[in-house]
Formats: C-alpha cells, structure tokens, sequence
C-alpha cells in the first residue's frame, strides 16, 4: 500500500550560500519522526508522487531539490556544485529544521547521497533505506553506458549514434550539452534524458516517457548529472566502501532490482557486505522505484523502519 493525498504543511527556500538557494517541503505529521527524501539523478529533484512511501500519520516527511535541480534556484547551475556541497546543504536544512535526528530514504544518485552524508554525520541518522545502489565509481559509469545494449539495444543504439568513434560517452554528451548552439545542446540533453529513463524499468512505453518528460526539467537533469558522472561524482576512488564501517551503527535497508540496468546490482551485494547493520533484499525489478515488487518493499521497509520505539 502507498499513500495518497498527503497534504504539504511548509515549503519553502533555504539559502546554503555559493549563490544557491534550495527548495523544500514539509509533509505529513509536523511531530513525527523524520524522514528525508533524497531524490536521484543528479539533478532530478522530486515530485509529489516521491511522498507516496511514507505514512504521512507517523513521518514529518522532508522533501527538498539539490542544488540545480526542481525548484531550486539558480536552475540548472553547476557551479559550485558538488558532492560535498549536497552533504553540507543537507546539514544546514536539517538545522535549519531544528531536526537533530532523521531517517534517509534515496534511490541511484539518492543512495549515492545518503552514504556520503551519513558517512559524515553519522550521528544525525536514525536509519536508511537506499535502493537501486550507485556508489560512484568508473566501473558503474561503464556498466550504464555500455551494459544496457544486451538488454535495450535499440535504445542504447539510439544513445550512441551522437557519440563519434572512439569517444567517451559521458565526455562527448557533457561537451555538447554545454555547446554554444542552443539547438545542439537541447538535442543531447533530451537524448540522454531519454535513454537513462528507457532503460529504468523493465517495462516502458512511449507515453510514460513523454509523461516524464513534461514532469521534469530535463535540461537541468541532464546537464548535471553528466557534471557529476564525468568528474567521478567529487568522490576519491571507493570513497563509500573505504568508509562503510561508520555505518555499521546504522539500521541500513538495500532494495535492489535484480534486473536494474542502470545500476549495476553487484554493488548492492557489496555495500551490504561491507555495512554490518544492513539487510538487503533484491527484488525482480528494473532500476525504477515504481516497478510493483520495489515499490511494494521500501513502502513497507521504511515504514516498519519508523515505528521502531528507538533507535
């Protein structure tokens, strides 16, 4: 069961400094527990439909766009964009809250995001439930870009047409996504856009596509997520395994679809090897966090998460 019609109580703009301001929103029950919603991409920001996991009588649901993305402003920014700047903003909009403690709850770049800040602060994360793990590393990046072709070949096939022989991908999509000529540049932003959401979930159609891209800004969403793979997320190689014991203290939840071509499953397989107080669950899913058995997991994950006593 999922939940509907929940009812946003606060919203607004925080400003982290660097020239950003951050959009956020607050839903559900003002005294719950915590729960912050981490959303992908980069660069994806969140929708309504992202506050459907959560039990809106037991969470205070926190929602908020990275820096670039949604609402946000500036929209689609770069600078002064990086991982470290989504962890700090992070600590100040939960300080902001006067929130001490909070659940994490992210997908792809979502979980990304939710090891880095909890890898930090640890002491401010009562329990995480990450799905569809990315952790940041070349080997993923080629995993994404290359291995989709045995599953969606005419997909993958429709990506790579714009990249000359010999070409990095991620490189030569970066490149003329950031082209002088507005034409070139929207060509690759859509195609990018287009292909990372072909190849989500097991089942696609064309109207879903165009359903989400009229959700999102897919600029934005493109420009800087290629901003963050082509530069290894900000991340020093195997940041997050090297430091995985500092989440050994925290109850960790992984969901993974067996089939995600996105993001590579082996790493879900790894990072709870690597997490002592972790569990993880793969489920015959896709990338999404829509596919019916995903989405059925981390309602019922983070629910069951939250009406622990104490943590």
């Amino acid at each position: 069961m999922v939940y509907h019609n929940i009812k946003t109580y606060k919203k607004g703009y925080l400003d982290v400094g660097n020239g950003h301001s951050i959009y956020y929103e607050l839903s559900g029950n003002p005294k719950g527990k915590p729960v912050l919603f981490v959303h992908g991409g980069p660069g994806g920001g969140f929708s309504w439909h992202d506050k459907r996991f959560f039990d809106p009588k037991l969470f205070n649901i926190i929602t908020f766009d990275q820096r670039g993305s949604g609402r946000s402003k500036p929209s689609g920014s770069i600078k002064n964009n990086g991982t470290q700047n989504l962890v700090e903003d992070i600590k100040k909009l939960l300080d902001f809250l006067r929130i001490k403690k909070t659940y994490l709850f992210g997908g792809s770049w979502g979980s990304t995001l939710s090891l880095v800040y909890a890898i930090k602060y640890p002491e401010t994360v009562m329990g995480m439930v990450i799905r569809g793990i990315y952790l940041g590393t070349k080997e993923e990046n080629d995993y994404f870009v290359y291995d989709a072709r045995s599953s969606f070949p005419d997909k993958w096939e429709n990506m790579i047409k714009l990249v000359p022989e010999g070409r990095n991908p991620l490189k030569h999509y970066f490149n003329m996504m950031r082209s002088g000529d507005r034409k070139t540049s929207r060509k690759y932003k859509l195609a990018w856009c287009t292909y990372e959401f072909s190849v989500s979930k097991l089942v696609f159609t064309e109207q879903k596509l165009k359903e989400i891209l009229k959700e999102i800004n897919f600029e934005s969403f493109s420009l800087i997520e290629l901003h963050y793979l082509t530069n290894n997320c900000f991340l020093p190689k195997d940041y997050i395994l090297k430091n995985a014991y500092r989440l050994d203290n925290i109850p960790t939840v992984i969901i993974q679809g067996r089939y995600d071509n996105v993001c590579d499953p082996y790493m879900a397989y790894i990072l709870h090897k690597n997490i002592n107080n972790s569990k993880l669950h793969y489920t015959l899913s896709g990338h999404s966090a829509s596919d019916p058995e995903t989405e059925k997991l981390l309602t019922r994950e983070i629910n069951k998460l939250g009406r622990l006593k104490s943590i």
